[in-house]
């Protein structure tokens, strides 16, 4: 009969034996890889034009657009307004008594659209106009006859009495510019569909749109404005410069 030593000694020896079997199958411990974070949404187009709109615009328009001492109400001015001054630029001013100018914009379009997408929120108002296909024989006839006294025949703008400009229209975004027929911006008058209907706007686009840049070959262009005042100028720089040549020889003979 076996004694109890030689029954509990070969249960000692199995956990002995199984040890390096279970070190050899368990995982290596080591540093576990950090967790990957899920990108942040992008924010919607309301709330990122909201966030522009508070960080560019509420200074002299209002948290809500309803204006101040620097700047008019947006309310109901609807996404057009917006979207003609933004584009073109002059819109946010550096100062809030800063002139608007016609330049590179502010923002991409992206950020333009949630602008006008929010300042729209505003009320209703006019939205961005539509352009289609127009007769350019029939632009050219109504560009003469209501746009080149202010942006000249040759659509370079030039400039308006009391110390006013017309842009140039050569390069314009189409959009653009029958947003300001319809809008009337600054010292251009408004033109409603009663005056100019979309179909005649359509032409006065397609005219203005094959217009070539001018280059100012063989002189300074002058915003072209015409002989007679390219004319007035030549005029006062010759006779300005004689005058001091004049004026040089008679000291010399002194």
């Amino acid at each position: 009969m076996p004694t109890q030593r030689q029954i509990i000694a070969p249960l000692l020896t199995v956990p002995l034996l199984a040890a390096p079997l279970l070190s050899f199958a368990a995982p290596a411990a080591g540093p576990r890889p950090a967790a990957v974070s899920a990108p942040a949404p992008s924010p919607s187009p309301m709330v990122r034009g909201r966030q522009l709109y508070g960080i560019s615009c509420a200074s002299c328009h209002g948290q809500r657009g309803e204006g101040s001492q620097y700047g008019p109400s947006l309310k109901g001015v609807g996404a057009a307004s917006a979207d003609f001054w933004l584009s073109t630029g002059r819109m946010p001013l550096p100062n809030p008594r800063a002139l608007p100018r016609h330049g590179p914009p502010a923002f991409g379009r992206r950020d333009i659209d949630a602008l006008v997408s929010y300042v729209a929120s505003f009320g209703p108002g006019p939205a961005i106009p539509a352009v289609g296909k127009g007769n350019v024989q029939q632009g050219l006839t109504i560009y003469l006859r209501d746009c080149a006294a202010c942006h000249s025949s040759t659509g370079e703008g030039g400039a308006l009495p009391a110390g006013r400009y017309a842009p140039s229209l050569t390069g314009t975004a189409p959009v653009q510019i029958a947003e300001a027929v319809r809008l009337g911006p600054g010292a251009m008058p408004k033109f409603g569909r009663g005056t100019l209907s979309d179909g005649a706007l359509n032409s006065v686009i397609a005219y203005i749109r094959t217009l070539p840049r001018t280059s100012g070959a063989g002189g300074w262009p002058l915003g072209g404005v015409g002989p007679v005042t390219e004319g007035v100028v030549a005029w006062v720089l010759g006779l300005g410069v004689l005058l001091l040549v004049i004026r040089a020889l008679g000291k010399r003979a002194r």
